[in-house]
C-alpha cells in the first residue's frame, strides 16, 4: 500500500494499534486483510496479526480499497468525522449553504430537504447551537452583505438589495429600518 505523506508511518500506526493508544483515535483507520474489516485504533476486539493489517488516513479510504466498518468500534464516529460533531455538522452544512444563498430564493423546508432532516427538527437544532432561526440568520448576513456594499460601492439602492440577496427593495429597506433604525441611504449619506 503506497502512503499519503500526511499518513503516519506503518510503524507508528502499528505501535498505537497494538497499545489502542486513544490519542490516535481518528487519525488512522486500521483495515483487517483477512476479515475485510476496518476499525479504529482504539476496538476492544482481539488484535489481528500485523501482516493482516493495512492502514488508512480515513475511512472513506478504507472503504474505497473494499473494507467495510467494524460493529464494535464504529470507526465512521470516530474523531474528526462528521458523525463525532453530532448534529453541530449539520447545523454547519446548513449555516455553509445559508451564506451560498439557499434562503435567499428558497425555504427553510428546502434547505431541511437538502440535509435530509424535518424543518422543525433543522428549527430545534438552530435553537440549540445558533440561538437564532435559520432565517433570522439568512437575514442578517443579507444586511451584512447589504451593509458592506453599501459602504464600499456606489451602486444603486436596488442593485445593493438584489446583490445582498433580498427579494425586494421593500425588505431591504424594512430590514435595515428594524436594525439600524434608519433607511440604508440615511446610512450611506452619513458615510458621505
Amino acid at each position: 500500500m503506497r502512503y499519503d505523506p500526511a499518513m503516519l508511518s506503518f510503524d507508528v500506526c502499528n505501535a498505537a494499534r497494538l497499545r489502542r493508544d486513544p490519542r490516535y483515535d481518528g487519525r488512522f483507520f486500521t483495515a483487517v486483510k483477512t476479515t475485510g474489516i476496518y476499525c479504529r485504533p482504539v476496538c476492544p476486539a482481539k488484535q489481528p496479526l500485523t501482516r493482516n493489517v493495512a492502514y488508512y488516513p480515513t475511512a472513506a479510504a478504507a472503504e474505497a480499497a473494499g473494507f467495510r466498518p467494524c460493529l464494535r468500534c464504529r470507526p465512521e464516529t470516530a474523531p474528526f468525522c462528521p458523525a463525532w460533531n453530532g448534529t453541530r455538522s449539520t447545523v454547519a452544512r446548513a449555516m455553509k449553504l445559508i451564506d451560498g444563498g439557499a434562503l435567499d430564493e428558497g425555504s427553510v423546508v428546502d434547505l431541511a430537504m437538502r440535509l435530509g432532516i424535518s424543518s422543525r427538527h433543522l428549527a430545534r437544532l438552530f435553537e440549540r447551537h445558533v440561538g437564532a432561526t435559520p432565517q433570522q440568520l439568512a437575514r442578517t448576513q443579507r444586511v451584512q452583505r447589504a451593509k458592506r456594499l453599501l459602504d464600499a460601492s456606489n451602486h444603486t439602492m436596488t442593485d445593493i438589495a438584489f446583490q445582498a440577496g433580498f427579494g425586494s427593495l421593500r425588505r431591504f429597506n424594512a430590514a435595515f429600518a428594524e436594525l439600524y433604525g434608519r433607511s440604508p441611504s440615511s446610512l450611506r449619506a452619513r458615510r458621505a
